[in-house]
């Protein structure tokens, strides 16, 4: 959901950075005709702010922003451990990446 209440998509499945153990993004369906879903939308999981009271996810961005971000299969957000589309993703939302050590 956008902060505004309105559905954006659905969380189909997460994918782990296995070095570090942390989730590196959320698969966010989006685009459902007939059943089908036409995109497939890596997520960085530090945007999702999880809300008791609707039991969904919430982010800061609209449904016109995640059309515009990458976008591909399941298979494909996957392979390789996702590490391809984590950086897209990470790069995309502007994200804090949680693998760059802290500057001081």
């Amino acid at each position: 959901m956008d902060r505004r209440g309105r559905k954006i998509g659905e969380i189909e499945d997460i994918v782990f950075d296995e070095l570090s153990n942390n989730i590196m993004f959320a698969i966010v369906s989006f685009g459902e005709l007939l059943g089908i879903v036409e995109k497939y939308h890596p997520v960085p999981w530090t945007l999702l702010t999880y809300d008791e009271a609707t039991d969904s996810y919430i982010v800061d961005f609209t449904k016109e922003q995640i059309q515009g971000a990458p976008a591909a299969s399941i298979d494909e957000l996957v392979r390789n451990d996702g590490q391809m589309y984590r950086d897209q993703a990470f790069d995309y939302y502007k994200a804090p990446r949680y693998w760059d050590p802290p500057r001081h």
